[in-house]
């Protein structure tokens, strides 16, 4: 004895599926390198705060560092270069922190 399941129309997945046919599903990746690149812009922005420039700096180049061992972030280009992006963002905040830092450093 057979026994027989009734057919479901959402069996088709064309007719069900949750995604559109137009529409690309979006992965979930990791957020390190978009933290990256938020710090090393705050870094670049607060240079002139005493240290905090420097401190968002490196959290920035750490961040993005990490980003790039991550394997999902290495399959995926668009994560990696953002990740270098924040990289770069965080070693031009260093800098110019310690760019401005050295002299007000002389008057103290």
């Amino acid at each position: 004895m057979t026994t027989t399941v009734p057919h479901s129309p959402c069996a088709d997945h064309r007719m069900c599926s949750s995604v559109d046919s137009n529409e690309i599903p979006r992965q979930h990746g990791s957020r390190l390198p978009v933290l990256s690149i938020a710090l090393g812009a705050l870094s670049v922005a607060s240079f002139w705060v005493v240290g905090l420039g420097f401190i968002l700096g490196v959290a920035a180049v750490a961040f993005g560092a990490i980003a790039t061992s991550r394997s999902a972030v290495a399959d995926d280009e668009a994560a990696s270069l953002r990740a270098l992006l924040g990289v770069v963002a965080g070693a031009a905040g260093i800098t110019v922190s310690a760019i401005a830092l050295f002299p007000m450093l002389a008057h103290l």
